[in-house]
């Protein structure tokens, strides 16, 4: 048993080594990643930046035929004779030329 107690203590040295070594290492890197990951959460990347112009430009799109649509039934209702439909069809129209000057929506 004491023959073995060297060997013992031997093999678990050089096992230690590895891990203080990789402590060390992990240490030393840690604020490289913290650094760089707060760089990553800040910044947009050009597919973020595409794919929400392109969201943007979709439910734009959707907005103008939601009001297209409503148009087209106010002016139906306007020329039925309708004062009030024919003041929601031009408040409607107003909204649709400013949407499409990029003005921002008057929720």
């Amino acid at each position: 048993m004491d023959r073995l107690r060297p060997l013992i203590i031997g093999c678990a040295a050089l096992a230690l080594q590895g891990c203080v070594a990789k402590a060390v290492v992990d240490v030393v890197t840690l604020p490289v990643r913290a650094v760089s990951a707060g760089v990553d959460a800040a910044t947009t990347s050009q597919s973020e930046a595409d794919e929400k112009r392109g969201r943007e430009i979709r439910e734009r799109e959707e907005r103008l035929g939601q009001l297209d649509r409503a148009y087209a039934r106010q002016i139906e209702r306007c020329r039925d004779g309708d004062a009030k439909a024919c003041d929601k069809a031009a408040a409607i129209k107003a909204e649709s030329k400013a949407l499409l000057r990029g003005e921002p929506e008057g929720d």
